[in-house]
């Protein structure tokens, strides 16, 4: 048996899995989330913020105490979109190797979706789901494409993400108006088009949806009272489902948002966003149905330092 620490900086979110690894089981001893929103203003500027910087820095410090005090034997640290996309990444490389004592990797886009496809689909295994399989993974600045079965055969990344989205057209309504919601759908499209012509979507049999939008849309979907993991991981979500859920939500105000009982606080602005990458991918692909997993790159990353 091995333990082994993964950390996942993402533009919304910085997570943390420490993890037994024995054979084909990963057992879980330690999994935590803190929405720090690094890639805050990234699209726009390019960079990441002191703030953005200081708040991950933050949370980054006591997820070192806790692998410390688990006594992970091997660490890996790995950080996707915001930080691809950032001139001053030098800056956020170097708070890590001071808190982590190693450097994080700033993986491409086709690197991420090989880790969301090894951590989502594990499981899946045991359902036996219809193959291949589309793994979408819906994350801050990016999605993150991946067909296959057993293995990856195609995938694709795209910037489209929830806060990109929100903050490049739905950020100044409350709730947004239909122009901004048209020039976001416009904007998906035309990167699900870019997808469509690099890997072969058409063949997939079943849709795997990864990362918070999608599974805070399951919760709602499921009319539950409170976010509970263990209902939504592998849950299947028809795309009626999806799209009123949708609807609901970019016509709610961000006060109506944040009473939902499986909201996050860190995704109320953008949760919008999210759910209308996730019905468009499913309206544009043409999936009658999206089934939910808990797990993604945090879990891939765990399995690839065993």
């Amino acid at each position: 048996m091995t333990r082994v620490a993964a950390v996942d900086c993402g533009t919304n979110s910085v997570r943390l899995l420490v993890a037994d690894v024995a054979g084909a089981a990963l057992t879980d001893v330690e999994r935590r989330m803190e929405i720090v929103r690094l890639g805050e203003g990234v699209d726009r500027t390019g960079r990441l913020s002191d703030a953005a910087l200081d708040r991950t820095f933050t949370a980054m410090r006591g997820y070192a105490e806790l692998i410390a005090r688990h006594g992970a034997e091997k660490v890996r640290v790995v950080a996707t979109s915001a930080t691809r996309d950032a001139a001053n990444r030098d800056a956020f490389v170097a708070g890590v190797v001071e808190i982590f004592g190693t450097a994080p990797e700033v993986v491409t886009g086709e690197e991420e979706a090989a880790l969301s496809f090894a951590g989502a689909t594990r499981e899946l295994m045991e359902l036996r789901p219809a193959r291949p399989y589309l793994v979408v993974d819906i994350g801050g600045g990016s999605t993150e494409f991946v067909l296959g079965g057993s293995s990856v055969r195609a995938a694709r990344s795209v910037d489209i993400g929830c806060v990109r989205m929100t903050e490049r057209h739905l950020k100044d309504g409350d709730p947004p108006s239909p122009g901004q919601i048209s020039a976001a759908v416009a904007d998906i499209d035309a990167a699900l088009r870019l997808v469509r012509a690099s890997v072969p979507v058409d063949e997939a049999r079943t849709l795997v949806g990864l990362a918070g939008s999608v599974t805070t849309v399951a919760g709602i979907a499921l009319e539950l009272p409170e976010y509970d993991s263990g209902r939504i991981h592998l849950s299947r979500i028809t795309a009626g489902q999806v799209h009123d859920v949708t609807r609901d939500l970019l016509h709610a105000s961000r006060a109506e948002r944040s009473e939902i009982g499986v909201m996050h606080p860190g995704r109320v602005d953008v949760i919008g966003a999210g759910a209308l990458i996730l019905d468009r991918i499913m309206r544009e692909f043409g999936f009658g149905a999206v089934i939910v997993s808990e797990h993604d790159i945090l879990d891939g990353i765990a399995w690839s330092l065993a």
